[in-house]
This record gives structure tokens, C-alpha cells and sequence, in this order.
């Protein structure tokens, strides 16, 4: 009995917004018509008669002549006519801005970004009212969630966070010929690096099979409980059937010196589309910028697939402080450049975080946190934040040092060095491992991150075999395993 009720309740509000609709349209169709009878009448009682033959050379004329004419209508209008044809104007203008409105909507669905596309409409106020007295905007907003309704808790994928997959990657090989021509550390790229052409291999396989960014603030978030003390809670990521939410970050966005003329990326920087991109040094010196490491590359795919990031996120971007940041030696107060990298660096990391980009510490010296002193990462710890936190901005997110957790404990963390990094207001923690795994407790979250580079591809590509055909990714110029 209450479908029933409920279906007869729908379709006398369908009625009740066609009803509406018509009126709108009805209106419209009036104005219209008053303005083309009065444009007409006025047209061919003052207008005088233009030859159909005259030159091209005569069209500035006929442009001013019909200036002259509008000008002519307008002053023999009366003011009624002249409200009726303002009123016209003004309702067109409405229903485009509304029509505009829907459309941008649209768009943040793409990313699966449901609620915000509704507030976004819900928020809307025209001359007669709010949303709920245009049926164009109600239902948009009744066609949106429905949409919203079909989506399932992390895809249907998965039963909890604890089981997402965060994937690192350090800085992407952009020349092979360069990384990989024999010298002394060509076998270390061969261990720890990825080359683009891989990374782009990835994440095509990845986007094809379901795969979907998440930010590890939306995996997990602080509420506050019924005590009012803060503590943490699954995150609700609701996306299409057969999707799977999972982390990406990147390691040492720095661009070390050792780096220089390998093959790599020199620097972050802000291109003239204003879009981050990189610098490269050619091997005559020349720079070159280009999407040379991942920020670029993934920006690039995520803005030609909005559907591969939920609500545009896109990674975690880790930085240690030894050499500056993001390939500036903001380290260096000798260097002439200094105070200008600095400022470079934060306009620079506010792009980057308005494009869906996290930043994280990796620790000042990239140091091994377990193994060294307390004293020693309060030290290390308060250097990061004010070298290179006070140019990123705050963060709440650790990446340890080597995968290095700063305890070994499965249980709950308990020593000085987790209440110090704590109070320092770190609250995401994440090491390495070969499988995902995860601790969510009240006041931390503990994530392990797989490592998709070349000693994963191959010495390990078992462990790789969940996420993609590695016969589909390796790139032909990566060398056998050399180590």
C-alpha cells in the first residue's frame, strides 16, 4: 500500500513540474513573440529598403545602418514594450546561467562527486526563488540521485579500507639511454626506478581494470565521538560497481644532484598553460620542460579520464629537506637564488594542491627512524617542518625513510618516538611491504605502500600479478636484472 502511495505522490510531482515547464515555456514563447511583432512592425515602417546586390565593400555600411535601426526600434519603443523585451532578456539569461549550472554539476560527477555536483545546485538563487521552484534544477538534482543511488561502498571490491592497495613510485626514468648506459648507478635505477613509458603502462592497466584514486584523507577520517574527543573512521568512498579505490605516492620529489645527467627530471615547475610540469637538462645543457616524471603524466591522464580520480585526487608527494625541495636547493641560505626558490617552491605547491596533490614528509636526512635516536628524529623532524613544511604547508602524513616503520610492533604504537611525532601533528604513517595491510586505530593510521619498480618487475613479479600483466607494462629498454 505505500508503493502505491508513494508512486501516485511521484507522479503528481511529475505532473506538478511539467505543468511548470509548460508555464515557463508558454511565457517565453509569448515575449518572443510580442518582441518579433513590435521589431517587425517598427522594421518595416522605418527601415529603408537595401539593394540585395550591393558589394562586399558595403557590409560596414549595412552594419551601421542596422545599428542605426536598433538604435531607431529602441527609442519608438514604450516603456512597457521596452520592460516586456528587458524581462525577456533577463529570463534567458536565467535559464542559461541555470543550464550552465546543470552542466558543471555534470562535471563533478565524472569524478564521482555526487554530493558536491547537488549542493552545488541546491545552492543556486534566482529572481523568484531557490532551486526548488525551477523544475529544470529539481530535476536535475531528482536525475543526480538517483545516479548517486546505484553506487556501492568502495566499488563492491571490498569489505574494508584495510584491504586498498597504496602504490610508490620514486622519481620516473624520462631517458633511458642516460639511466641505463652502465655506469655506477645504473644498476640502482634498474632496482628502484620505473620509467615513464611503465608508469604510463601502469596506469592505462590499472584505469582499464576498475582502478580508482583516492586520497588517504578520504580512506580515512577524524570524527569526533560522543565524548568529543577526535578519533579515526573508515572513510565511506561510494563509486560504480566493479571500481577499486587505491593510494599512489611518490618518493623523493627532490631531484638530487646524483640525478644530474642521468635521464630525469631536473624540477617541478608552473608551465605557461599554468599547469605543473617539469624541467629537464639535455645533455648540451639546454632545458627543456615536459611531462617528464609522474605529477605531469598523471595529470595529463586523470584530466583526460576524470573517471580514474575520486573527487580529483591524485597522490602523495613526499619530500626529504637535504637538497631543497622539489628539485630547488632551498637547503643552501648561501646560494644567490635562495629567498627566490623559497617563494618559488610555496607557489608552486599551491598548484600542486589545487590539483589534487598531498604532500608528506620523508624525513630531513633520510635517515632509518627506527634505528636512529629519538633525540635524533626530534631534531631531524623540527629541521623538516621548518625548511620544508613551512614551504609546502602543514601536513599530517609521514612516509618512512626505506620503508622503515619506527616500530615493529602489531599492535598498538607505544614508543617516544610515535608520541613526538604525534604531537608534532602526524597521524598517517606508512612504511613497505609486499601485500597491502593496514591499522586503523583511534588516534593513527598505519598503511603499507608496494613498490612498483623495477626490483618488483623483476626479481618479485608474482607479487605484481594482481595488478597488471607485467608482459604488458616492462618497458623493452629496461635492462635484465643486474644485481
Amino acid at each position: 500500500m505505500t508503493d502505491k502511495r508513494g508512486t501516485r505522490k511521484r507522479r503528481r510531482n511529475s505532473k506538478r513540474l511539467v505543468i511548470i515547464l509548460l508555464f515557463e515555456l508558454i511565457l517565453l514563447a509569448l515575449l518572443a513573440g510580442s518582441y518579433f511583432l513590435i521589431y517587425k512592425g517598427k522594421n518595416d515602417t522605418n527601415t529603408p529598403k537595401h539593394n540585395n546586390d550591393n558589394s562586399q565593400g558595403n557590409n560596414n555600411e549595412d552594419n551601421n545602418d542596422n545599428n542605426d535601426i536598433d538604435n531607431t526600434v529602441d527609442d519608438q519603443l514604450t516603456d512597457e514594450e521596452r520592460e516586456a523585451l528587458k524581462e525577456q532578456e533577463r529570463l534567458q539569461a536565467e535559464i542559461k546561467e541555470r543550464e550552465d549550472l546543470v552542466e558543471e554539476a555534470k562535471r563533478l560527477t565524472l569524478s564521482y562527486d555526487y554530493d558536491g555536483a547537488i549542493e552545488l545546485i541546491k545552492s543556486y538563487k534566482g529572481n523568484e526563488g531557490g532551486y526548488e521552484i525551477y523544475p529544470t534544477l529539481v530535476k536535475a538534482i531528482e536525475d543526480l540521485e538517483e545516479a548517486k543511488s546505484s553506487l556501492v561502498l568502495y566499488g563492491g571490491s571490498y569489505t574494508s579500507v584495510t584491504q586498498f592497495n597504496h602504490v610508490f613510485f620514486h622519481s620516473l626514468i624520462a631517458d633511458n639511454s642516460l639511466a641505463f648506459d652502465g655506469d655506477y648507478d645504473s644498476k640502482g635505477y634498474n632496482m628502484y626506478m620505473t620509467t615513464t613509458s611503465e608508469f604510463r603502462n601502469m596506469m592505462q592497466s590499472m584505469y582499464e581494470d576498475g582502478y580508482v584514486l583516492v586520497s588517504v584523507h578520504d580512506l580515512a577520517k577524524q570524527v569526533e565521538d560522543e565524548n568529543g574527543k577526535l578519533k579515526f573512521v573508515p572513510g565511506e568512498i561510494y563509486l560504480p560497481p566493479g571500481k577499486k579505490p587505491f593510494v599512489l605516492s611518490q618518493d623523493d620529489v627532490n631531484y638530487y644532484d646524483y640525478m644530474d645527467g642521468d635521464g630525469f627530471a631536473s624540477r617541478i615547475v608552473i608551465g605557461e598553460d599554468g599547469k605543473p610540469t617539469c624541467e629537464m637538462i639535455l645533455k648540451d645543457g639546454s632545458v627543456v620542460q615536459g611531462d617528464f616524471d609522474i605529477i605531469p603524466i598523471l595529470d595529463a591522464f586523470v584530466e583526460e579520464h576524470p573517471d580514474f580520480s575520486y573527487k580529483g585526487a591524485k597522490g602523495i608527494l613526499a619530500l626529504t629537506g637535504y637538497e631543497g625541495s622539489l628539485g630547488y636547493r632551498t637547503d643552501d641560505p648561501t646560494s644567490p637564488t635562495y629567498e627566490q626558490d623559497k617563494e618559488t617552491v610555496k607557489k608552486v605547491a599551491e598548484v600542486l594542491k589545487a590539483n589534487g596533490w598531498e604532500f608528506a614528509s620523508h624525513s630531513y636526512n633520510h635517515r632509518d627512524m627506527r634505528e636512529k635516536s629519538f633525540e635524533f628524529i626530534k631534531k631531524d623532524t623540527e629541521r623538516w617542518l621548518d625548511e620544508v613544511g613551512s614551504l609546502v604547508g602543514p601536513t599530517d602524513i609521514l612516509i618512512f625513510p626505506y620503508g622503515v616503520d619506527i616500530e615493529t610492533t602489531m599492535g598498538h604504537y607505544a614508543s617516544d618516538k610515535y608520541h613526538y611525532l604525534k604531537e608534532k601533528g602526524f597521524n598517517y604513517f606508512h612504511g613497505v611491504d609486499s601485500k597491502p595491510w593496514m591499522h586503523l586505530k583511534d588516534d593513527y593510521v598505519r598503511m603499507t605502500r608496494r613498490p612498483l619498480d623495477g626490483q618488483a618487475m623483476l626479481e618479485f613479479p608474482e607479487r605484481l600479478a594482481d595488478l597488471f600483466n607485467l608482459n604488458e607494462i616492462i618497458d623493452p629498454e629496461r635492462p635484465a636484472k643486474n644485481w
